[in-house]
């Protein structure tokens, strides 16, 4: 046990052993109190569901296709995905349940190419074409049906990325370019009989969409293919964000035309998002081009974002915008001609937590900080998600800076608005 010196401090003992002359008393010494320092964790409190309900939603999705096609049910996985695709069902966070069983369904192939050329190239020995080979044969004895042709169209796309990587052109190998380029010329090859589709499939049309990553296509096809998702499904947000990003000048298209695009999107989707069509359209545009940022028409993209949010006032939508303004535009660099308008879309970030936010998702945080990138590859989830949870907690703490100075806490609760306590 330690002494009662070591716990006091060195002034307060030369005090408290001073002798008293006798016959006075001195006044009783006030000793202070010594606090610890409150941690971050106790001056904001707001819940952290693991998984979040929309993680229980999605995982169920991709699970049960999985599932299915490995004890070799395609006929019943199909169905169950045509059903998805024509009924377009949705998560609470408008993620289609088409795509999220097509994602399970090729998952085992995809995830055992990607470990294979996780370094850019594969092992002599690793067995690169057996996955895609078996699903081949699938294909081949499921012929006319489009909802396996998409799976299996979607797992060379799938590959193909895995084989170029997020490099410039003259960073990619011949070897890996080239087999990008094969993976795709097939994928294309075994959607050309559904060219002429009637039935209005939305995971066909995202498929043909898919496939402009590996063209050379014009503007105005690009925004012709996307146009026709779009309006397959208006209240799936991700054709938007993707068509934006696939308009800027290194895709396929233009400043001029991004924005023609943004306009045109919110005005055929005001009825579901309000004009939050423009900001789904600019939303990963801006965040990896400064011209394009700069460009932007703000009071519009910010009217969207309060328009997504009354449409849609979920908890994933709330912590994806919030993280999405907090940190995956206001961390960005600020020394170009885009940082004012950078700025004031990060300030948006105090109102959407303040008026929206009632839990925490990690994930979101940790994917907004890495700028939303789909090929961004995950070691450690667990590690992942607590790097997202410690930077929205220091960007949240920021925000109630003032409550927290005056000695209060934050407490989030269910009905969007906080409840300060003294501290």
């Amino acid at each position: 046990m330690k002494l009662l010196s070591t716990l006091i401090p060195s002034t307060l003992q030369g005090l408290l052993s001073k002798p008293q002359p006798e016959g006075e008393v001195d006044e009783p010494l006030e000793m202070p109190i010594l606090r610890r320092r409150p941690r971050a964790n106790d001056l904001v409190r707001i819940a952290c569901p693991d998984p979040t309900r929309e993680d229980l939603i999605r995982d169920r999705h991709q699970h049960r296709a999985q599932w299915l096609v490995r004890q070799e049910r395609w006929e019943e996985m199909a169905a169950a995905l045509h059903d998805a695709d024509q009924s377009r069902e949705m998560t609470p966070g408008a993620m289609p349940v088409a795509e999220l069983m097509a994602f399970g369904a090729r998952a085992d192939v995809i995830l055992a190419a990607e470990h294979a050329l996780f370094d850019g190239k594969p092992a002599r020995d690793a067995p690169m074409m057996d996955g895609i080979e078996a699903l081949e044969h699938v294909l081949e004895e499921h012929a006319g049906n489009a909802m396996i042709a998409c799976v299996v169209a979607q797992t060379h796309i799938d590959i193909g990325w895995a084989w170029r990587g997020t490099g410039t052109e003259g960073e990619v190998p011949n070897r890996n370019r080239s087999a990008f380029a094969a993976h795709f010329d097939r994928a294309r090859d075994i959607l050309a009989p559904y060219e002429q589709d009637t039935t209005g499939s939305a995971l066909l049309a995202a498929t043909r969409c898919a496939l402009l990553g590996g063209t050379g296509a014009e503007p105005r096809a690009v925004a012709d293919r996307y146009e026709r998702l779009i309006d397959l499904n208006p209240a799936n947000p991700r054709p938007m964000r993707a068509m934006g990003h696939h308009l800027l000048p290194r895709w396929h298209g233009s400043y001029a035309q991004l924005e023609l695009e943004a306009r045109r999107t919110a005005a055929r989707t005001e009825e579901t998002w309000g004009a939050g069509g423009y900001t789904w359209v600019q939303f990963d545009a801006i965040t990896c081009d400064a011209q394009a940022c700069a460009n932007l028409d703000v009071p519009f993209f910010i009217e969207g974002l309060r328009d997504i949010l009354a449409h849609r006032p979920d908890p994933h939508t709330a912590n994806l915008l919030a993280a999405y303004c907090a940190s995956a535009i206001g961390q960005a660099p600020s020394d170009d001609a885009a940082s004012e308008v950078r700025a004031e879309i990060a300030d948006c970030a105090r109102w959407i937590v303040r008026d929206h936010m009632t839990e925490l998702h990690p994930m979101l945080w940790a994917h907004a900080a890495r700028g939303f990138d789909n090929n961004l590859r995950v070691r450690s989830p667990s590690r992942f998600a607590a790097a997202g949870r410690a930077d929205a907690m220091r960007i949240i703490t920021g925000l109630f800076q003032r409550e927290i100075e005056a000695g209060k806490r934050v407490i989030f609760t269910e009905g969007r608005r906080q409840i300060t306590l003294p501290g």
